[in-house]
């Protein structure tokens, strides 16, 4: 199975539990920052995601949506 994720830049505040907790490696911190002066965690489209929702339910801000493709 295979997921991409959504994060909504505004809501992230850059506290890095979905990447330590994605066991995929699939999500990095950015160089861009968000209207509150955060940097984002961002999906790296080459990555290959299993889908498994982890970083959707550690993300204290509810900042990131899952879609099993």
């Amino acid at each position: 199975m295979q997921g991409q994720i959504t994060i909504d830049n505004e809501r992230c505040k850059g506290c890095t539990f979905c990447i330590e907790f994605c066991p995929s490696k699939c999500i990095a911190i950015s160089e861009d920052l968000n209207l509150k002066g955060y940097y984002v965690a961002a999906f790296q489209a080459d990555a290959a995601c299993n889908g498994c929702g982890t970083c959707a339910l550690m993300c204290p801000e509810v900042a990131i949506e899952v879609v099993r493709l």
